[in-house]
């Protein structure tokens, strides 16, 4: 008999509240056909995420810049690493905007692995690619996910520059599982990346939403949750994201558990009370997820009161 704490499982091993109808047909071999074209990495297939389907059948996805190999070695992430991830590609920033314009997009996500081997971390690469797509498509709203840069605030001042218009920078979990969970980063290190980012584009008057994001499941408590949505509110963090923990692999962290959809939204509740403009935390949200529902909000002015 099973106990009656057990949650309910599919015959997956996962809760039923994460399955996911895959879609059929859309535009998913168009998008895939587009990126094989220009030969361009995205954080859906590298990262394995779920709403892979789902995203490419709308004809969207994820780009990642600065090559598909990171030199940080975080427990969570199915994306490769090495301490020699190779040369930066000089074309890719043309080649996103390419795959944006043919792709129609008009929200973008730009993200990257992390490059401690380089100078600026990447940061002008990056730069050279919010500009090249804001040429192709000057009316698209751009986001970055950028690292840390190594806590090198002229490294995101040379991102901010480029005037996306959603900065990005992932906290993932609560600082307790740091040493665990991201050995290589530091979580007062993310919170002032997120801090200088508001208030450079703050001070320059330009319109530069800040966005974080973490996962649930890796063995933090609710309150400790809560304490690191309080942090980034007095950040004045505009957009949060609060996905499940879904381990890549076997080498990988395994799940201390799954949180239920009601305590997702429990999440989402607190988040507006907190004053956060935006809140997507659902089990399957992911940093982009719905970033399309984003861009209407922000074109609209009222990003507020949706969610």
């Amino acid at each position: 008999m099973k106990p009656r704490w057990a949650r309910p499982k599919c015959a997956t091993g996962f809760p039923p509240w994460l399955r996911k109808r895959i879609p059929a047909g859309g535009k998913a071999g168009r998008v895939r056909q587009i990126l094989a074209e220009l030969d361009l990495a995205t954080v859906c297939s590298s990262a394995h995420c779920p709403n892979l389907p789902e995203c490419f059948a709308c004809g969207t996805a994820t780009f990642l810049i600065l090559g598909d190999v990171c030199t940080r070695n975080c427990r969570f992430c199915a994306i490769r690493s090495s301490a020699d991830p190779g040369p930066l590609r000089e074309d890719e920033p043309e080649a996103v905007a390419e795959a944006s314009a043919r792709l129609g997009l008009r929200y973008v996500v730009i993200t990257s692995v992390t490059r401690d081997d380089l100078a600026d971390g990447g940061a002008a690469h990056f730069a050279r690619t919010v500009r090249a797509v804001r040429d192709r498509l000057p009316e698209a709203v751009i986001e970055v996910l950028t690292s840390d840069f190594k806590g090198n605030h002229s490294c995101v001042e040379t991102v901010l520059e480029a005037r996306p218009d959603v900065f990005n920078h992932n906290v993932e979990t609560v600082p307790r599982l740091y040493p665990r969970v991201r050995p290589q980063a530091d979580y007062r290190r993310s919170l002032e990346v997120l801090a200088y980012a508001g208030k450079r584009a703050a001070g320059r008057g330009a319109i530069v939403y800040t966005k974080s994001g973490l996962m649930v499941g890796l063995g933090e408590t609710v309150d400790e949750v809560l304490e690191v949505m309080r942090d980034l509110r007095e950040l004045d963090v505009d957009i949060l994201t609060i996905g499940q923990y879904l381990q890549p692999t076997k080498e990988h962290i395994p799940i201390t558990r799954y949180y239920r959809p009601e305590e997702f939204e429990m999440f989402r509740e607190r988040g507006y009370d907190m004053g956060f403009r935006w809140v997507e935390s659902q089990p399957l949200v992911r940093s982009s997820y719905h970033a399309d529902a984003q861009a209407e909000a922000l074109s609209s002015g009222c990003i507020s009161t949706l969610g």
